[in-house]
C-alpha cells in the first residue's frame, strides 16, 4: 500500500480561462509528513494550494487523496473527504467566540463526541481554552492563527493545508506560529505549507518544492535545500550564510 496521501499531477488552474497561474504542477504528499511550497512571488504558490482545494477553477489535471480522485470535488465538500484549507486571512469568525468557533466547525462532519472533540483542542492550544469565552475578533494575530488550525485540526483530516500562515504577524508570532505547526506534526499530522518565511519553514518541513512561474521546478529534502545556494539564489532571493 502506497504511503503517497496526496498526489496532484499536472495542474492547471487560474482564475480566468485561457489565462492560467499554476501550469503544469505536480507535488506529492507522504503520510505524516510536512511538505513546504516556495518561490519567488507571483510563482502560483497560493494559486496552487487554492486550486488543490478547489477555491479557484482547475483547468487540467488531477488531484487524488488517499487514493480518491477529487479533482471534481466541490470545495464545500473536500473536509468530508479529507483535506482541511486554513486560508490566509478571514479564516475565522470574528464575532464569535473561541469556542463557538471550534463548535461551528466540528458539527460539520461530527453530530457526537463534540464536546471530547472541543477539549481535545484545548489540550493541544491552552492559549484557546484560556480564552474560551472571547469573542474570536479580540484574539492576537498569533492567537487566531492557533483558532484558525485548530478548526481545521478539530474535524482529523487526511491533510491539512495552510496558506501563508505567518504572514502579517510580529517576529513574536511568527515564533509562536511555528512552535503551534512542530507540536502539531508531532502528533502525525500531514500538512502542505506555503510560506514566505523560508528559513523558518524548511526548518519544521520534510520535503520542499519551488514553484517557479507556476510549476515546480525543484524538489528536495527540505534542510537540504537551506543549503543549496544556487536555488537559494535563483529561486528564494537570497544565499544562506
Amino acid at each position: 500500500m502506497s504511503d503517497i496521501v496526496l498526489d496532484v499531477t499536472g495542474l492547471v488552474a487560474g482564475y480566468e480561462p485561457g489565462v492560467p497561474i499554476v501550469r503544469g504542477a505536480s507535488v506529492t504528499v507522504k503520510k505524516n509528513e510536512i511538505v513546504v511550497i516556495l518561490g519567488p512571488n507571483g510563482a502560483g504558490k497560493s494559486s496552487f494550494i487554492k486550486a488543490v482545494a478547489g477555491l479557484i477553477p482547475r483547468f487540467s489535471g488531477r488531484v487524488v487523496l488517499d487514493g480518491h480522485d477529487i479533482t471534481k470535488v466541490p470545495p464545500h465538500n473536500m473536509i468530508r473527504k479529507g483535506l482541511a484549507f486554513v486560508p490566509q486571512t478571514e479564516n475565522v469568525f470574528p464575532l464569535m467566540s473561541v469556542e463557538d468557533n471550534l463548535r461551528l466547525a466540528v458539527r460539520v462532519l461530527l453530530s457526537r463526541g463534540i464536546s471530547e472533540r472541543i477539549s481535545e483542542m484545548y489540550e493541544l492550544f491552552p492559549d484557546l481554552a484560556r480564552q474560551r469565552r472571547l469573542f474570536a475578533g479580540s484574539l492576537s494575530g498569533g492567537q487566531r492563527q492557533m483558532l484558525a488550525v485548530a478548526r481545521a485540526l478539530i474535524v482529523k483530516p487526511k491533510v491539512l493545508m495552510l496558506d501563508e500562515p505567518s504572514a502579517g504577524l510580529s517576529p513574536k508570532f511568527v515564533s509562536m506560529v511555528f512552535s503551534m505547526l512542530s507540536d502539531i506534526r508531532a502528533t502525525g499530522v500531514t500538512m502542505v505549507l506555503v510560506e514566505q518565511n523560508a528559513k523558518a519553514a524548511l526548518a519544521i518541513g520534510d520535503r520542499a518544492y519551488v514553484l517557479v512561474e507556476g510549476r515546480e521546478r525543484h524538489e528536495a529534502p527540505a534542510a537540504q535545500l537551506w543549503h543549496d545556494p544556487v536555488v537559494a539564489a535563483l529561486y528564494l532571493g537570497h544565499r544562506p550564510a
